[in-house]
C-alpha cells in the first residue's frame, strides 16, 4: 500500500533525511501508524510538519509514531512535535510514539518534554493505550520519596532531574516514578 492511498498526496513531498511511511491503523478509530526513518532537524523539521498535517486533513487524530528508525531528533524536532500534539488534542486525539531510540530519548528528557508525550515501549503499548482508554490514566505526579542517599523527604512534581535540598546529590525520576541516582 502507498501513502497516496491513505493520505491524498501525501508522497508529492519528499525528503532525503526523513522518510515517513504510513500505515492503516483500524484498531484505533481516527488512527494511523506513522514509521519515522531517519533524522528530524531544523532543516527537515518544517517538511516532517507540513507532512503530518496532510494527516491531520485526511481526518486523522490519532497517531502512533514508530520510532524505531528515527536516528536524532534536534530540539527544533520536539518542538514540532509539540505543536503537532497541541494540533491533535484540539480534535480530541493524541499522539503516541514507541521505540524511541536511547539518544532521541534523551534529547525529550533533557528538554523536559518526557512528561507531556505517551512515550511507550512497543506498538502494543500504544495500541494499548488507546484501547484500554489510557488516556485518563492516574499520574504518579506528585511523587513524595526519600532521597537515596540522606533519606529526607522530597516532593516531584514531573518527571526530570532534581537535585537534594539537603545533600545536593542528583535525582533523576522516570515517567512511572522509579527512582535513582544521576
Amino acid at each position: 500500500m502507498r501513502n497516496d492511498d491513505l493520505v491524498q498526496g501525501f508522497d508529492s513531498s519528499v525528503n532525503d533525511s526523513l522518510k515517513i511511511v504510513l500505515q492503516e491503523c483500524n484498531d484505533i478509530k481516527e488512527g494511523i501508524l506513522l514509521h519515522l526513518i531517519g533524522y528530524i532537524d531544523t532543516y527537515n523539521s518544517s517538511f516532517f510538519q507540513q507532512q503530518v498535517e496532510k494527516v491531520f486533513e485526511s481526518g486523522f487524530v490519532n497517531l502512533i509514531f514508530n520510532c524505531e528508525g528515527l536516528k536524532y531528533v534536534s530540539s527544533t524536532g520536539i518542538g514540532v512535535f509539540s505543536l503537532l500534539l497541541k494540533t491533535t488534542k484540539k480534535q480530541n486525539g493524541d499522539i503516541v510514539l514507541f521505540g524511541l531510540q536511547p539518544t532521541v530519548a534523551e534529547v525529550f528528557q533533557l528538554l523536559g518534554f518526557s512528561q507531556l508525550f505517551n512515550i511507550k515501549n512497543s506498538l502494543e503499548e500504544g495500541l494499548a493505550f488507546f484501547h484500554q482508554g489510557q488516556r485518563a490514566e492516574i499520574s504518579v505526579f506528585p511523587k513524595i520519596f526519600s532521597c537515596p542517599v540522606c533519606s529526607k523527604k522530597l516532593r516531584a512534581s514531573c518527571a526530570g532531574r532534581f537535585r537534594c535540598s539537603e545533600c545536593k546529590s542528583i535525582i533523576a525520576v522516570d515517567i512511572q516514578g522509579q527512582i535513582q541516582l544521576g
